[in-house]
């Protein structure tokens, strides 16, 4: 399988990351990407972006070394009511969404299999959401059969993060049993990097081992080729309709 999009990816804005917008842009060429998204986090997330960050992506070009750049975030779900810390003044500005649940950014430290369930309904209808990112933690772990599927009805993504594999590696087995079940219901799925390190764009060789290992179906990966991944960005953003 060969994926051509990376978009769940950080640079220097958020400051655990290390390298530049440029630099990730330059690296995703040379990986032979087609498109790369710049996901910096939300203003929840300690070392986040400053205030204007997000709504001034719209300097950035569509199109950079023949790559192109989608400008998104990954926004933190906040509560289990299915809140998150996007910024209504930045949805304008932004073509790629990733949220994700970080302990340091959840009000309420006491989660349990119902409330995340509850939680993940509610991103689930949120429209301006497309990507599902890395929800196989064991503390927030949420009723996979019932919120899958739902995630498909609503046109969003779930994520297999390639980070996963270094830095969460107790969420592998959760990590294995949702992607079965996306197999299982035919909900699609993206395949990122969570870069933050130039050396890490396009990175993807664990996941599409465990992709292999339970011979998931390469038509449920939107990455997995220019017109699929394209088909996508025409029915759920703007981007190739409106290039500026």
């Amino acid at each position: 399988m060969n994926l051509i999009a990376d978009t769940h990816t950080h640079t220097i804005a958020s400051t655990h990351a290390y390298s530049t917008l440029s630099e990730m842009v330059h690296a995703a060429a040379e990986r032979g990407l087609f498109a790369i998204a710049v996901t910096d986090h939300g203003q929840e997330m300690p070392g986040a972006p400053g205030r204007w960050y997000f709504h001034n992506l719209r300097v950035l070009p569509r199109e950079m070394e023949h790559v192109l750049v989608l400008r998104g975030e990954e926004a933190d779900v906040t509560d289990f009511d299915g809140g998150t810390d996007l910024n209504p003044e930045d949805v304008s500005t932004l073509d790629w969404v990733v949220t994700s649940m970080h302990e340091v950014a959840m009000r309420d430290k006491a989660p349990t299999v119902e409330k995340v369930t509850n939680a993940w309904l509610s991103v689930a209808k949120n429209p301006l959401i497309r990507v599902i990112g890395h929800s196989g933690s064991e503390l927030y772990r949420y009723d996979y059969e019932t919120v899958l599927p739902v995630f498909a009805e609503n046109g969003k993504l779930v994520e297999l993060n390639e980070a996963t594999f270094t830095g969460r590696s107790d969420s592998v087995p959760n990590c294995t049993r949702i992607m079965e079940l996306c197999k299982k219901h035919d909900v699609p799925v993206i395949v990122n990097s969570d870069a933050h390190f130039s050396t890490q764009v396009g990175r993807f060789d664990r996941s599409l081992q465990l992709l292999r290992e339970i011979d998931f179906p390469e038509e449920l990966v939107v990455n997995s080729s220019i017109e699929r991944f394209c088909d996508y960005l025409r029915q759920y953003t703007t981007v190739l309709s409106n290039p500026a």
